[in-house]
C-alpha cells in the first residue's frame, strides 16, 4: 500500500472510530462498553469501531442528524430493537429532534410495517422519558 501500511490505516480508522463513537454515544456509554469488553469479543468490538464508527459514521457524506435518522429507521425496519434506545439517546448529540425520529419511524411504518414502527416508537417514548427524568 502506497502512503502507509495497512496496519497503520486500520489503527487510524480505529482511532477515528473511537473518537466518533464517543462523540455520538457519549463517554459514559463507551466507557461502560469498553469495560465490558473481553478477549472473546474484542475482535468484534474493534471491527465495529473501525467499520461502523471509523468509516460509516465518520464519513462527511451526510450530516450526523440524517445518519441518526437513517440508523433508527434501519434498526426499526429490520427489527433490531435492542439498539434503538442507545441511538435515541445519541440524538441529543447528533441534532436529530423528536420530530425527526417520529418522521423516520413513520417511513418505517409505510415501507417496513406498522408493528415494527409501533414498537420502535414505544421504545423511543420510554427512552425520551428516561432522558427527561435524568436517568440516561
Amino acid at each position: 500500500m502506497e502512503g502507509g501500511s495497512e496496519e497503520g490505516d486500520v489503527t487510524a480508522r480505529y482511532d477515528i472510530g473511537m473518537k466518533m463513537r464517543r462523540q455520538v454515544l457519549g463517554d459514559a456509554h463507551v466507557d461502560r462498553a469498553e469495560a465490558a469488553k473481553t478477549a472473546f469479543d474484542e475482535p468484534f468490538q474493534e471491527m465495529i469501531t473501525e467499520a461502523a464508527w471509523g468509516t460509516v459514521w465518520a464519513s462527511d457524506g451526510i450530516a450526523p442528524r440524517e445518519r441518526s435518522m437513517l440508523t433508527l429507521a434501519l434498526l426499526a425496519a429490520t427489527g433490531n430493537f435492542e439498539e434503538i434506545p442507545m441511538h435515541v439517546r445519541a440524538t441529543a448529540r447528533t441534532g436529530a429532534s423528536k420530530r425527526d425520529v417520529l418522521e423516520a419511524f413513520q417511513h418505517v411504518a409505510i415501507y417496513a410495517g406498522v408493528p415494527r414502527a409501533n414498537h420502535a416508537l414505544k421504545l423511543a417514548k420510554a427512552t425520551y422519558a428516561e432522558m427527561e427524568a435524568g436517568d440516561e
